[in-house]
């Protein structure tokens, strides 16, 4: 039997005994095959998985290549004439029929399926269990080393389900008290995330599972309630940062407005909120401060929604009130709560339910749930929070809403985040949104000098801010490793860690914006910034109306800035979507983007942007089409044109003659900008046999040197040039100009100069 393990470096097993995978590329089309498995996956889909959108000319015969070896491999004993049992191939397509169990990918997902329905059992053990197996499968960075778009795509997937699977067996052993094996679990994890500095305090600080009685450190031993917020999050407010303590920065209004609720749910007048805002802009910091003190006698029950909570239904809102039940004193009510928590059992206090507005007797769980938490506010005052409540499932969204509008005539508080875009729970009119943006610059920059090694310098600071855009997660990144080299491991992590959320097709699209936006961010000014929909529907070659959904989606979600232009909201996720990309697809990707926008008559400084950007070698038709666009590029943005033409003069496998007329333009546009241009100038006037070339390029270098007072070498050129005779008239007369100018400028008597430091006379006899 053959056995597939995806979840570290790739393996491959046959009857215990390792199979030897060969190259990067043929690994990665098995976990295509494998991910795939029963599915017939086509060449095509092979080649864009492996190589994404610029795939070279091989690709198709590597494809065959791969997965004949492949074949020859994992079936041995097949004969090349027969059909095999794991791979088949029909028109053009490749299957690969492995059982799930033979692959670690489907068996992890599957135990994460086997949790879900512990949980909503309540099965405790059980759930502790099976999350266990499921985490053991885990050797490392999944797909590890496995190179294309697909194999990342799945790594940032998987990933985020593999935190999020340890996220609840950290609460799973907390609320079992077993502490020190969730302090393991977590130190595992940073283990093999060393760069994800984000991991020890997002599993830190995850609730225990509901039901189960934790002291929380510094409450005095009450049970979640009181001085720690609720479901066991404890509160971290003042102090150094740097050891792990979390302060909020720029959120006193918001802050006020969530604990004004909380009073006003106190004294019987609730209602909802909902913190609303872009991934890491501090919607759990700003819950977590909330919450963290609540008066006595109020309950707080806490739930964190993730990809797995929407096939739960009720889950999110049954964790949440379960945890309110641990966090103070209970009543009748509490027996009916802890049977809700079970969607199997009945309700015993439930007498009354059959024939009220919450009608239990229509089946109707979301409505028999908003009885139920009305019931329990009869005892008391409660505060029930979902974070990332986008990730609720339908009947808790549903019980919410229908809370969150009968909320004030009850002691009862509904809060929850969302992300923004992430759905029409942001929408609803019984809640008040609480919309968290970009840091204001006095709280940005508080927030860098708290977790910067040392002070940063005014001018550092500004860089710092003009990066982040006021993002609190991308200006700690940036804090603590503004020294190091761009971009860091930990501010790429984070970076994946925010954009995972979306659909591939949107993330490609958001690349797509930060390369057409990247050579702009690392020279303000050179072009309007951001593109134009125009511009990124013919560099992806996709239509306007296609593209306009995704592009409201990233608007949505706060990715994308508002405007006429299309602009990623914070350049650090340009520099980062770039700067990450490995180099050679870098290269591709820019070739490509420009070599649309010019076959659509884009703007030529826009696509010569993009070959700066991209560091895109230039061959003779690539510096064929910038010499004929040099002039304009030169008129829109010199200094595109500049950069673009010291480009051309670096590639050595440029022909001679497009190399000097190239570089003959960047002396031209050097000395229009007021910078030295000798070099360049000397650089053509040495090899050309072109005699206007010859004396334009020579003056130019004369001039260079007579601006910068320079009058010695200035005129050691034009003598030598004068002298050399191979120069067209104008050039003669502009050179003997310029010794006139000069001529008092230089050592020894101006009308008998005396001879230079190089031997040649100083003055204009020597000239024809």
């Amino acid at each position: 039997m053959l056995y597939l393990r995806l979840l570290g470096p790739v393996h491959a097993l046959r009857d215990d005994a390792e199979l030897l995978l060969g190259s990067a590329r043929r690994t990665a089309v098995l976990c295509v095959l494998a991910l795939h498995a029963g599915q017939q996956v086509s060449r095509d889909e092979l080649v864009s998985a492996v190589w994404g959108e610029d795939p070279p000319t091989s690709a198709t015969g590597n494809i065959y290549t791969y997965v004949s070896t492949l074949r020859r491999m994992l079936e041995p004993v097949r004969d090349r004439w027969t059909a095999g049992r794991l791979f088949s191939s029909v028109g053009g397509t490749y299957q690969l029929d492995l059982p799930p169990e033979c692959v670690d990918v489907f068996r992890f997902e599957s135990l994460r399926s086997t949790a879900r329905r512990q949980r909503s059992a309540g099965d405790v053990d059980a759930e502790v269990d099976t999350v266990a197996q499921a985490l053991r499968l885990w050797r490392g960075d999944a797909l590890a080393g496995v190179p294309g778009p697909f194999a990342e795509g799945q790594r940032v997937r998987l990933t985020e389900l593999r935190f999020a699977t340890a996220e609840r067996y950290v609460a799973l052993l907390t609320g079992c008290g077993r502490h020190e094996e969730a302090a393991q679990v977590v130190d595992d994890l940073v283990a093999d995330y060393p760069h994800r500095e984000d991991l020890r305090t997002r599993l830190a600080v995850v609730p225990p599972v509901p039901g189960v009685s934790v002291p929380v450190p510094g409450d005095g031993g009450r049970r979640n309630g009181g001085g720690a917020t609720g479901g066991g999050r404890e509160t971290r407010t003042g102090g150094d940062p740097r050891a792990g303590v979390t302060r909020l920065f720029g959120r006193d209004v918001a802050l006020r407005r969530l604990r004004r609720g909380v009073a006003d749910a106190v004294g019987g007048r609730g209602g909802g909120i909902l913190i609303e805002g872009p991934a890491g802009i501090g919607r759990t910091a700003l819950l977590t401060a909330a919450l963290g003190s609540v008066p006595d006698g109020c309950r707080v029950g806490w739930a964190v929604g993730d990809e797995g909570t929407r096939d739960v239904p009720l889950g999110v809102l049954r964790d949440a009130v379960g945890a309110a039940l641990t966090s103070g004193t209970t009543g009748p009510a509490t027996g009916a709560l802890v049977a809700a928590a079970d969607p199997t059992g009945d309700d015993p206090a439930d007498t009354g339910a059959r024939t009220d507005g919450t009608d239990r007797a229509a089946g109707d769980d979301a409505a028999r749930m908003v009885h139920l938490v009305r019931r329990a506010t009869a005892e008391g005052p409660l505060v029930l929070a979902v974070d990332d409540l986008h990730w609720a499932d339908p009947a808790t969204l549903r019980a919410w809403a229908t809370l969150s509008g009968q909320a004030a005539g009850l002691p009862l508080l509904l809060v929850g985040t969302v992300r923004s875009g992430a759905g029409p729970v942001a929408g609803w009119a019984a809640a008040e949104v609480v919309t968290l943006g970009p840091l204001d610059p006095s709280s940005a920059g508080a927030l860098v000098r708290a977790h910067a090694p040392r002070p940063p310098g005014p001018q550092e600071l500004a860089r710092l801010l003009d990066q982040a855009g006021g993002h609190p997660d991308y200006l700690r990144q940036l804090a603590r490793h503004g020294s190091d080299p761009f971009p860091t491991a930990g501010l790429v992590s984070t970076v994946g860690a925010h954009l995972s959320p979306f659909p591939e097709e949107l993330r490609r699209l958001l690349r797509a914006v930060a390369f057409l936006s990247a050579y702009e961010v690392g020279s303000p000014g050179t072009l309007p910034e951001g593109c134009t929909m125009t511009e990124l529907a013919a560099a992806t070659d996709r239509s306007v109306e296609d593209l306009a959904p995704l592009v409201a989606a990233a608007r949505a979600a706060g990715v994308l800035a508002s405007g006429d232009r299309l602009r990623l909201r914070h350049r650090v996720v340009v520099r980062v979507l770039h700067e990450s990309t490995p180099a050679a697809l870098r290269v591709a990707l820019c070739r490509q983007y420009a070599k649309r926008l010019a076959g659509v008559g884009a703007a030529p400084e826009r696509v010569a942007a993009l070959v700066l950007a991209g560091e895109v070698p230039f061959d003779d038709r690539t510096a064929g089409w910038l010499a004929g666009h040099v002039e304009r590029i030169a008129e829109a943005s010199p200094r595109i044109a500049v950069a673009a033409l010291a480009h051309a003069h670096a590639q050595h496998a440029l022909g001679l003659d497009r190399r000097l007329t190239l570089t003959a333009w960047l002396a031209r546009l050097l000395l229009r900008a007021g910078h030295h241009a000798a070099a360049e100038a000397g650089w053509v006037a040495a090899r050309t046999a072109d005699p206007e070339l010859s004396g334009e390029m020579r003056w130019t270098a004369a001039h260079s040197h007579e601006r910068r007072g320079d009058f010695e070498t200035a005129a050691e050129i034009a003598h030598t040039a004068l002298r050399e005779r191979r120069i067209g008239p104008q050039w003669i007369d502009r050179l003997r100009a310029l010794l006139g100018r000069i001529r008092p400028s230089l050592p020894g008597n101006p009308t008998e100069p005396q001879l230079s430091r190089s031997g040649l006379v100083g003055g204009t006899r020597d000239a024809p």
